[in-house]
């Protein structure tokens, strides 16, 4: 019988998988296709944000909804297949579905290509939700219910706050754990490694009836 009070959200990228060699792959396409230089190593130096924001920033802003299209039509055959799991990632879901929660990804990723990911991953999940970043993933998280939320930028730990949640700050993105805990995240991990014993010992006592 599923625990509300157990359930808990993820980002996607960088949090339950890591799709930097993809992401890379895709934007050195879509600049051979566009003709515009993309310097990719900048792009994985800051990702997180919305790919929209990120093009904005190698060519002009009427050109940004074409090489989005590129984008999205190339990243589930170059990306998705050389996507991995991040250190800790599997086992962290399977500690929330042992304890009677259930998981939701809540992802600035597209729906598509985030729905791709999680089953080429084979990662079991309830629910997922695109296309949202920072407080805007507030919502999703709210209406799922989920009591904590875990990711690797700070636009999740605004999302945490945004959607009532325990920000959970996993230091393997771009951010390194000092900046996460100044920006306010309620607790700090290295890695998902360290997510169950965590979890475990702040899960709620019902879970443990």
């Amino acid at each position: 019988m599923s625990d509300p009070m157990n359930s808990v959200g993820f980002d996607l990228d960088l949090t339950l998988a890591d799709t930097r060699a993809g992401i890379a792959a895709v934007y050195d396409e879509v600049a051979s296709h566009t003709g515009f230089f993309i310097d990719s190593g900048a792009v994985l130096a800051r990702l997180g944000p919305p790919l929209e924001w990120e093009l904005a920033n190698w060519m002009p802003a009427a050109e940004v909804p074409a090489a989005a299209d590129v984008y999205r039509r190339l990243y589930p055959s170059i990306a998705v297949p050389i996507t991995t799991l991040m250190p800790g990632a599997r086992e962290a879901v399977d500690a929330v579905r042992r304890a009677g929660g259930r998981v939701t990804v809540v992802t600035g990723k597209n729906a598509r290509d985030a729905a791709h990911t999680v089953e080429f991953l084979g990662l079991e999940v309830d629910e997922l939700v695109g296309s949202v970043f920072g407080a805007a993933k507030g919502p999703a998280l709210a209406t799922f219910g989920a009591a904590a939320y875990v990711g690797d930028h700070v636009a999740d730990i605004e999302a945490a706050r945004a959607g009532g949640a325990v920000s959970v700050a996993v230091a393997t993105g771009v951010y390194p754990a000092v900046e996460l805990r100044d920006h306010g995240a309620d607790v700090i991990l290295g890695d998902l490694t360290e997510f169950t014993e965590w979890f475990d010992s702040w899960r709620t006592p019902t879970a443990l009836v």
